[in-house]
């Protein structure tokens, strides 16, 4: 059964022989992406997250799992920081609570997702040619407590990850089951209310899984409310023995709320708005999301299969105002993106074995993917009264994917890991100016590897290396006329190459320090991006990334852990331009810590830092932003029956900026050229968050 219960932990010593004895199961399993496993020792090791040697499974020095452990202990301000459970990652939010979060990592400004590639069950949930941005990855749908894993992996060395992957990805794995019914209620400031029911029975060998979370939230802003109102549901139902394992999910997601975006540091400095106020108070949004899935898988470790498949069907309206008055000095530069489409794909997955010592374990992928976007439009707007059509399309996209991994063992010491990836695209825009539509395709084939040495039973060295790659907006790909000024525009290349290399080390010290150290590289190739806030596009150059990567989570005694990890990044343009080699938003420094305690008696506690140094705001490096540091806090208690637990966000109440921005806007009375400045959103003030819970 699944270990869910903070009081059900595993002896820290007595875990690790259960787990290692699990090894010779896990090793293709590991290598299936959010594939789902049933027996005991499995979903043992991945509810025990960090604290789980990898060595022998691992193709890369930086990929890890995320366990339910690990997330329960984390204090959450919104469903989007369970990815920053991965080390070097930060979630930040310029906008409201209901949007898609703003992600950094190994010095990308990952925007929404554009090269960090997420799934959940099955499904990606990267959005392709989305109405707001390439990439985009909205998961407020998710439910932390239904989280039974997340596997992640970094850089472009792994076969099953495609688009949107050269700074690595994730997978996300549901629940099957549920420990025991349980009701919680939550209680907090700014109007915080949330309620969740969750439970599942079982039929003979059917288990039933479901869980149903309602939310509101009003903000701590002073000029609007943002009167989230937010619910979500999950429905599971699986079947399965040793040999044969299959599974239905269904989800559901509504969400409505007002935002408070970014506002420039002038406005502030002269007292038109305050630190939380707003400058547009009718910004704000409404999104939907319903989906339906299922896995089926068979066979064992040596020989086996899995086969999936999904439908999602989704809707997003979006209204923003980042300039003000740049643009329209008289009805101001709102405007509305809207998203309707639905997604249709699956894939297919085979592994054996091979070899007199069944030395070689092979797997061969294949992904089918089908985006049918009824309407991808941007217009002005003003107060979320449409006034205007910038652009509106549908566009139809399609990909196919074939990929095939070999993991060799040469010897006790000495394992390799080689994979090739081929991709094809095809699109059909059909645009309101007929200029810009039009068909294309594309494909491209990615080889990858690594070869590992073994030092000890719990210590590995990796070397590896792979080509990765993101797709652009396909209405990029067949632009001909810029939407808002007219005048001819350039058209983007569909596919964007990478290549990555990483030198790393991971191993067990004293029988309860994990530590991963990475060095790593990652050139991308000169690329246009299309600008869905704008409706065209804007180029980009050649650049470079590189750092080093120290990962650290100490099972100190029984009752507490330590965790720390380090990332160093240097992020510059290849080409020496007038403007400069900077790239704006690329952090060079992050830094997260934690120290937890939970006891026999069930009593629980957890204090959270999160640091991240000034980056670049421009490419001459002139426009820098500010460092931040926040600090969070859970206490709390479990029993058999009764829970109780207090989160304590932003803990000594900083108010250091989640995210920073330079470029001209322009407010009333100012040039009509504007005024470039910084424009930035302030950390949520310090906040508590009362949760009392009850299983049944």
């Amino acid at each position: 059964m699944v270990i869910f219960s903070l009081k059900s932990r595993l002896n820290w010593r007595a875990r690790g022989a259960v787990l290692r004895a699990a090894k010779p199961a896990l090793l293709a399993a590991t290598l299936s992406a959010g594939a789902a496993h049933s027996d005991t020792q499995m979903e043992e090791m991945r509810v025990s997250g960090r604290s789980e040697n990898m060595v022998g499974e691992a193709r890369s020095a930086s990929e890890g799992v995320i366990g339910q452990f690990d997330l329960a202990l984390r204090p959450l301000l919104r469903p989007g920081d369970v990815l920053e459970s991965i080390p070097g990652m930060i979630v930040t939010q310029h906008s409201g609570s209901g949007k898609s979060n703003q992600m950094f990592m190994r010095g990308f400004n990952l925007d929404h997702g554009t090269d960090f590639a997420t799934w959940i069950d099955g499904m990606p949930l990267n959005m392709r040619s989305h109405g707001h941005g390439q990439g985009y990855t909205d998961i407020n749908f998710l439910i932390p407590e239904t989280v039974e894993s997340l596997r992640f992996v970094k850089g472009p060395y792994h076969a099953e990850l495609g688009d949107f992957s050269s700074a690595g990805g994730s997978f996300i794995s549901t629940l099957t089951r549920a420990p025991q019914p349980q009701v919680k209620l939550g209680l907090g400031t700014n109007g915080y209310r949330r309620l969740l029911a969750m439970g599942g029975s079982r039929a003979g060998e059917v288990e039933v899984m479901a869980a149903l979370e309602g939310q509101t939230y009003d903000g701590p802003w002073t000029d609007i409310d943002e009167d989230v109102d937010k619910t979500n549901g999950l429905l599971k139902v699986s079947r399965g023995d040793g040999e044969r394992h299959w599974q239905l999910t269904a989800m559901y997601y509504d969400n409505r709320w007002n935002a408070a975006d970014q506002i420039p540091a002038r406005a502030v400095a002269s007292g038109q708005v305050d630190e939380r106020g707003s400058l547009d108070d009718t910004l704000g949004g409404a999104s939907r999301r319903t989906s339906l899935s299922g896995q089926y898988r068979g066979g064992d470790a040596a020989n086996g299969w899995q086969w999936s498949a999904y439908t999602i069907d989704y809707r997003m309206q979006l209204w923003s105002n980042f300039t003000y008055f740049l643009d329209d000095p008289v009805q101001g530069d709102q405007f509305e993106q809207r998203d309707e489409r639905t997604i249709r794909g699956g894939s297919a997955q085979s592994h054996w074995t091979s070899g007199a010592r069944q030395q070689a374990l092979h797997r061969l992928g294949s992904e089918l993917r089908y985006d049918d976007i009824d309407t991808v439009g941007l217009y002005r707007s003003r107060q979320r009264q449409r006034l205007g059509t910038v652009r509106e399309d549908s566009v139809q996209e399609g990909s196919a994917a074939l990929f095939y991994e070999l993991n060799y063992q040469f010897d006790a010491r000495w394992r390799g890991v080689v994979g090739l990836r081929a991709d094809h695209y095809r699109f059909d825009v059909d645009a309101d100016n007929a200029a810009n539509g039009g068909q294309g395709s594309a494909q491209i084939v990615s080889p990858k590897g690594s070869l590992i040495y073994t030092l000890s039973a719990s210590s590995e060295v990796y070397l590896s290396a792979g080509r990765g790659f993101h797709s652009n907006d396909a209405r990029g790909t067949t632009i001909r006329e810029e939407p808002l000024i007219g005048g001819p525009a350039p058209a983007v290349d569909p596919l964007v190459a990478s290549r990555g290399a990483e030198l790393g080390f991971k191993t067990v010290w004293l029988d309860g320090w994990h530590s991963a150290v990475a060095l790593w590289s990652l050139e991308l190739d000169s690329e246009l991006l299309f600008v869905g806030d704008a409706g065209t596009t804007e180029a980009s150059r050649p650049s470079r990334r590189h750092g080093l990567e120290v990962n650290n989570y100490w099972l100190l005694d029984e009752v507490w852990t330590l965790e720390m990890d380090l990332a160093w990044t240097e992020a510059r343009f290849d080409d020496a331009a007038a403007e400069g080699k900077h790239i704006p938003g690329a952090i060079p420094f992050v830094a997260t810590a934690a120290l937890s305690a939970d006891y026999p008696s069930g009593a629980f506690t957890s204090l959270r830092l999160r640091h991240f140094a000034g980056y670049p705001l421009s490419e001459d490096d002139r426009q820098r932003a500010d460092g931040s540091t926040i600090a969070s806090l859970a206490a709390g208690w479990r029993g058999a029956r009764w829970s109780v637990q207090l989160d304590v966000l932003n803990l000594f109440d900083a108010d250091d900026h989640d995210i920073d921005y330079y470029y001209a806007s322009r407010l009333p009375g100012e040039p009509a050229a504007g005024i470039e400045d910084n424009h930035y959103k302030v950390f949520e003030p310090r906040q508590w968050r009362l949760y009392v819970g009850y299983s049944y």
